[in-house]
């Protein structure tokens, strides 16, 4: 087709032949741009109909539409939604659908829940970071400044207590801080003064030592089972906050942490110890009777709070039931006792009210309630 042989007509794109066709008459031509592209189509012209102008230009525009609708994104209708996508969107997701396949691998194999916990573990490590940083700069300032701590780890069984120290000591430079967990006392420490067995692995300048259980054993566990008298007991509540405010004023910083389990969330632990064949080792024959023995360990925790709380050595309530927020907890409480260099003020040092309880709160929600 030579266009050489058409001639405008007055409607803009619209061609008519400048010679008839013996057979079909003068023939139309639609000739238009679209997205850079030229588009040319004969109108009509397959009998000898002689169509009109008003003819050809009807069948060049419904021509021109159907240019325009093959050229836009086509939608793509989702069931049972209101929204479509465009095929841009729709590229995208199958995109982001291999990336995810290609890091998750054959997730089908593997528990649903499984799955949920292990990618809520990945954001929570992320966050987690920002406070192992400070820690980091915390112990540096400790080791440059050659200041001593102790961090007192308290609670009940199952409350979380290992977990959170692993976190807090996970980036940390093992040169400078200790983890202790003392066993049963032997025949010479049971005749030797009762903290002296704890002194003996008491920090030296720029160290950090945790206690995983400490001195207070004697205020709970060992006199619910007998290790030792009522007098003893007595004793040692009478004489452990002059020994706390002896090594603040000595310049030690001393830091007690009491996780705060529920009953529930403690048995839902131990259920979970008794069943996961990695997890049994954990489960002893004093956990056995921890929910026995519930109401009497509430008794001894809400003396002792009652009685060892000092303005110089206080005890840091952590509800601990949620053991990712009760973590992050124990770390801001950690880095507030310190006003330690190059500190990241970008970084929430404000405690979760929900989360970080004042002993006066525990007491009067142990008050009303025995769940804690």
């Amino acid at each position: 087709m030579n266009l050489n042989d058409f001639e405008k007509t007055d409607y803009n794109g619209l061609y008519i032949s400048k010679v008839a066709h013996v057979t079909f008459g003068k023939k139309y031509v639609a000739r238009f741009q679209y997205n850079k592209k030229r588009y040319v189509k004969v109108l009509g012209y397959s009998k000898k109909d002689n169509i009109t102008k008003r003819d050809a230009i009807s069948l060049m525009n419904t021509y021109k539409e159907t240019i325009i609708a093959t050229q836009e994104e086509p939608k793509i209708e989702i069931k049972n939604e209101d929204q479509s996508i465009t095929n841009k969107e729709y590229e995208k997701l199958l995109s982001q659908n291999k990336e995810m396949k290609e890091i998750l691998g054959n997730y089908k194999t593997l528990d649903k829940n499984i799955m949920k916990s292990g990618i809520k573990k990945i954001y929570e490590l992320e966050e987690l970071k920002h406070y192992q940083i400070e820690l980091i700069k915390l112990q540096n300032y400790l080791e440059k400044e050659n200041k001593r701590m102790i961090i007192l780890f308290e609670g009940r069984d199952a409350s979380g207590k290992g977990g959170a120290i692993r976190r807090i000591t996970r980036y940390m430079n093992n040169k400078h801080y200790r983890i202790v967990a003392l066993g049963k006392p032997n025949d010479t420490q049971r005749n030797q003064w009762f903290f002296q067995r704890y002194i003996q692995h008491f920090p030296t300048g720029g160290e950090i030592v945790l206690f995983d259980r400490s001195w207070y054993n004697r205020a709970m566990v060992e006199p619910i089972f007998g290790f030792c008298t009522h007098e003893e007991h007595e004793i040692f509540m009478e004489d452990v906050v002059n020994f706390e405010q002896d090594l603040v004023r000595q310049g030690m910083i001393l830091i007690k942490l009491y996780f705060s389990v529920s009953k529930d969330e403690q048995k839902r632990r131990f259920d979970r110890r008794i069943n996961d064949p990695l997890r049994q080792w954990k489960f002893s024959e004093v956990d056995m009777q921890a929910q026995d023995l519930w109401g009497e360990f509430s008794e001894k925790k809400y003396e002792m709070l009652r009685r060892t709380n000092s303005r110089s050595a206080p005890w840091h309530i952590v509800r601990s039931d949620d053991k990712f927020l009760s973590r992050i907890e124990a770390m801001k409480i950690i880095l507030n006792s310190v006003d330690y260099d190059g500190k990241n003020y970008a970084i929430n040092f404000e405690g979760n009210e929900k989360i970080n309880i004042s002993v006066q709160r525990e007491l009067m929600q142990m008050r009303k309630s025995a769940n804690y």
